[in-house]
């Protein structure tokens, strides 16, 4: 697979930026439906926050198995969503 510039799907992973949104005092991480998906989430779902060698890791606080068929269905919502994008930082 090519460089994709915004996200870049490596095997079953996903690489993405994501802009922090101000909300009081404090920021928030807004994840698109298609991601809340791949990860099993629903709105109002629990995450568990890990900070290992530096990075954020956020996993789902109780996982659920998704197939790698519906990870690539979903990565393939998001890069035709975002495909305007996609093409705007490649320049």
């Amino acid at each position: 697979m090519g460089l994709l510039g915004y996200n870049e799907v490596i095997a079953q992973e996903a690489v993405m930026i994501k802009q922090l949104c101000k909300v009081g005092n404090s920021n928030a991480l807004i994840l698109d439906k298609p991601i809340l998906e791949l990860l099993g989430l629903e709105e109002d779902g629990q995450v568990q926050l890990t900070i290992q060698d530096g990075a954020l890791i956020i996993t789902p606080a109780f996982p659920n198995l998704v197939d790698s068929d519906v990870i690539k269905e979903k990565l393939d919502i998001v890069m035709k969503k975002r495909k305007g994008v996609l093409k705007r930082l490649t320049r």
